[in-house]
C-alpha cells in the first residue's frame, strides 16, 4: 500500500516528493505483443509514470456485454508497467476524446431517443455508471492505496470545453469513492479559466493541457486555483494527430525540448503526449468538426510525432528527452530494449475478385423503408451500409441531394459511378436525366464519429435523399432497400476470378504472400483508392490513397505467420491496379 497525495505544489509518495514524468500510451493503439517494449522503452527514457486512456465503446461494444479480455485486457497492461517500477494514470473517461471514434462513447447510445451525453441525465448516468462500475472492479487492486501502481484517476476529460454540469462530475467522483479507487483523482481542460470553471471542484486536482509555453501557463493556473496543489500539464502536446485531405504534422525536437526542459527546472508534472502514438485499427479513428461544417476524419496512423514512432521506434524526441533528464539530475536506466525488425516482403497480386452488390446477401443485412435510414437505426455501429432505389423516368436535368451525409458517398446510377459527395470537401450535386427508369445505389462510409465539441457523436449513414428540377421544385425519392454492412465477418464473400477489366464498382480483392522470418512492415496501396485491409482475417485500418497524407499501413508483426499468409483489401472507389506492395519503411507525408 502507498500513499500519494500532495502538499503545496509537490506530490508526495510515502511522504516524500514525487514529480510525475508520465508518457501517454494507449494500450487499445498498441498490440499487446509489444505492451512491454513500449513500456520499457518509455522507463528507460526517464519517466517514471505511464498514462492510458480507457475505450469505453471497445469494452461494451454491444449493450450489456463487456470485454476486457485478450487485446483489451488493460489491467495486464497496467500490471506490466508495475513490474517495471512504473505508476499509472488512468482516464477512464467515460468521454475520452483521443481522436478516437465517438470520443470513446458507443455507438448504441445514439439509439436512445432523449440520452444526452456527458450529462447527468439519467439514461446516460445508467449507461455510462455501469461501465465505470465495471472498469472500477479492475482498478481496485491496482489503485496505489490497495497496493497497486495507479496513483491518479481522471473524472471526464476536458469537459470545460462541452459544458458545465458539474453534478455529473460530482457523480463520477462519488462513483470512484464508493468503488473504493483509494487514489488522487484530477479533471483536465485548456488553461483558460472559462473552460476550467466547467469542470473545477475544490477536491480535486485541477491539471491543464498545452503544447508550449509552459511558465505562462504555470502563471495562469497559479492565479486561477483556489488553494495550493500541484502544477501538472495533463497532456503536454509534442506533437498533432493527422487528418485525411491534409498534411503530416511535424515538430523539431529542439522545439519540443524547449518546452518541456522548464518542467524539468522546476520539478512540475507533466504527461507527454503521446509517448507513443500507435495506430487507429479498423474503423476506430475519430474525426473534428468544430463549427458544424469543417469535418476532417483523422488517419489510421496516430504517429502524433510522438517520442517513439507508430510502430515503436526512438525518434530523435527520445534522445532529446532522454538527454534532459539526466542534464538535470535523473537517474535514468540503460537502454535495453530493441528496435523492432522491419521486413520489404515485396509485391502481391491479387487473384479473387469479390464484387460488393453481388455479396451484399452474404455479408450484410436488408432492411426495407420509405425513407433511408441511418446506421444506427438499423442497429449498425461502423462500416458501410448501401442504399438503393429506383428514378423514375423521364427526368432532365435533375439534381440529386442527400440529407444529412455521414460521412462519404459513392453514387451509381444503373451501375455506372456518377459522383463521390465526401462530407467537409466541396463537391458539385449530381446532375442527371434519365430516360427511363433508372437505379440509384448510394454506398456511405461512416469515416469517423466527431470525437471533440458541440458537434460530437453524431449519426451516420443518411436520412433523405431528393431529387430538384428547374420550375418544378424538389421532391423526396421513397422506397429503400437497405445493406448494413459493418465488415465484420466477411467469411461468406463469394470471390471470382480477376476480371479482365477492372471497373469503378466497389469491391473486395484477394491474394496470398509468403513470409519467411516474420517482422513489423508497412503496406503502400498507391493503385487503389479508398478502402480498409484486412491481414489474416484482422483490419488494420484505412487507406485513402486519393487524399493522403498516410500512404502506408502499419503491420505488426503479431499480425503475421511464418509461411502463407493472407490479405483482402476493399475498395470503395474501384481500383486501377492489381498489385499492392509490402515495404520497410513508413511514409506519413503523401510521398
Amino acid at each position: 500500500m502507498s500513499v500519494f497525495t500532495y502538499q503545496g505544489e509537490r506530490f508526495l509518495l510515502d511522504g516524500e516528493p514525487f514529480q510525475v514524468r508520465s508518457g501517454a500510451i494507449h494500450y487499445f493503439r498498441i498490440p499487446r505483443y509489444y505492451w512491454r517494449d513500449r513500456l520499457l522503452k518509455l522507463k528507460e527514457c526517464g519517466l517514471n509514470t505511464v498514462e492510458t486512456y480507457v475505450a469505453w465503446n471497445l469494452h461494451e461494444k454491444q449493450e450489456g456485454t463487456f470485454d476486457f479480455s485478450g487485446e483489451l485486457d488493460f489491467g495486464a497492461f497496467l500490471d506490466i508497467a508495475a513490474e517495471l517500477g512504473l505508476k499509472a494514470i488512468v482516464r477512464p473517461g467515460p468521454y475520452i476524446c483521443a481522436e478516437w471514434e465517438g470520443g470513446g462513447l458507443p455507438s448504441w447510445l445514439l439509439r436512445y431517443p432523449n440520452l444526452k451525453i456527458r450529462t447527468s441525465e439519467t439514461t446516460y448516468w445508467e449507461k455510462a455508471s455501469k461501465y465505470l462500475a465495471k472498469v472500477c472492479e479492475i482498478l481496485k487492486p491496482r489503485v496505489c492505496g490497495n497496493g497497486g501502481n495507479v496513483i491518479m484517476l481522471q473524472a471526464e476529460n476536458e469537459y470545460g470545453s462541452f459544458g458545465n454540469d458539474k453534478a455529473y462530475i460530482r457523480r463520477i467522483l462519488d462513483l470512484y469513492q464508493e468503488k473504493g479507487m483509494d487514489c488522487l483523482y484530477f479533471t483536465c481542460d485548456a488553461c483558460i479559466k472559462w473552460l476550467m470553471d466547467g469542470t473545477a471542484l475544490d477536491d480535486c486536482i485541477i491539471t491543464v493541457n498545452f503544447g508550449s509555453s509552459p511558465i505562462t501557463h504555470y502563471r495562469t493556473f497559479s492565479n486561477y486555483r483556489h488553494k495550493g496543489q500541484p502544477y501538472m500539464c495533463s497532456e503536454f502536446w509534442c506533437g498533432w494527430f493527422d487528418y485525411w485531405h491534409g498534411q503530416h504534422n511535424t515538430r523539431s525536437a529542439e522545439s519540443v525540448a524547449e518546452n518541456i526542459e522548464p518542467f524539468l527546472e522546476n520539478q512540475w508534472n507533466f504527461n507527454y503526449y503521446m509517448f507513443c502514438g500507435g495506430t487507429n485499427f479498423g474503423f476506430m479513428n475519430g474525426a473534428n468538426c468544430n463549427d458544424g461544417v469543417h469535418y476532417t476524419a483523422t488517419t489510421t496512423s496516430y504517429d502524433y510525432n510522438a517520442v517513439l514512432s507508430e510502430s515503436g521506434d526512438r525518434t530523435e524526441r527520445y534522445y532529446s528527452l532522454r538527454n534532459l533528464c539526466i542534464k538535470h539530475g535523473i537517474d535514468v536506466p540503460e537502454m535495453t530494449a530493441q528496435e523492432s525488425e522491419k521486413r520489404a516482403y515485396g509485391a502481391v497480386t491479387f487473384t479473387g475478385y469479390a464484387d460488393l452488390t453481388s455479396n451484399l446477401a452474404n455479408i450484410g443485412t436488408q432492411t426495407h423503408s420509405p425513407t433511408p435510414l441511418t446506421m444506427e437505426e438499423c442497429g449498425q455501429n461502423y462500416g458501410y451500409i448501401l442504399y438503393s432505389s429506383t428514378l423514375e423516368d423521364g427526368i432532365e436535368n435533375g439534381t440529386l441531394h442527400l440529407e444529412n451525409l455521414g460521412d462519404r458517398s459513392v453514387i451509381y446510377i444503373d451501375g455506372e459511378k456518377r459522383a463521390v459527395y465526401e462530407r467537409g470537401i466541396e463537391y458539385e450535386n449530381l446532375v442527371f436525366s434519365t430516360k427511363d427508369s433508372a437505379k440509384l445505389e448510394v454506398l456511405v462510409e461512416n469515416t469517423g464519429r466527431i470525437n471533440f465539441g458541440m458537434f460530437q457523436f453524431d449519426k451516420k449513414g443518411m436520412t433523405g435523399v431528393s431529387v430538384s428540377v428547374a420550375d418544378f421544385g424538389r421532391r423526396n425519392v421513397f422506397g429503400w432497400e437497405i445493406t448494413s454492412l459493418p465488415m465484420e465477418n466477411l467469411n461468406a464473400l463469394a470471390y471470382a476470378d480477376i476480371p479482365k477489366t477492372l471497373s469503378n464498382r466497389p469491391a473486395f480483392y484477394k491474394g496470398k504472400f509468403q513470409v519467411d522470418k516474420k517482422a513489423d512492415t508497412f503496406l503502400r496501396l498507391d493503385g487503389f483508392g479508398k478502402g480498409f485491409v484486412l491481414i489474416n482475417g484482422f483490419n488494420i485500418g484505412r487507406y485513402y490513397t486519393l487524399a493522403g497524407p498516410q500512404k502506408t499501413l502499419y503491420v505488426p508483426i503479431n499480425l503475421l505467420k511464418e509461411g502463407e499468409n493472407e490479405i483482402v483489401v476493399f475498395d470503395s472507389d474501384g481500383a486501377n491496379s492489381l498489385q499492392v506492395e509490402f515495404v520497410d519503411t513508413p511514409s506519413l507525408q503523401g510521398k
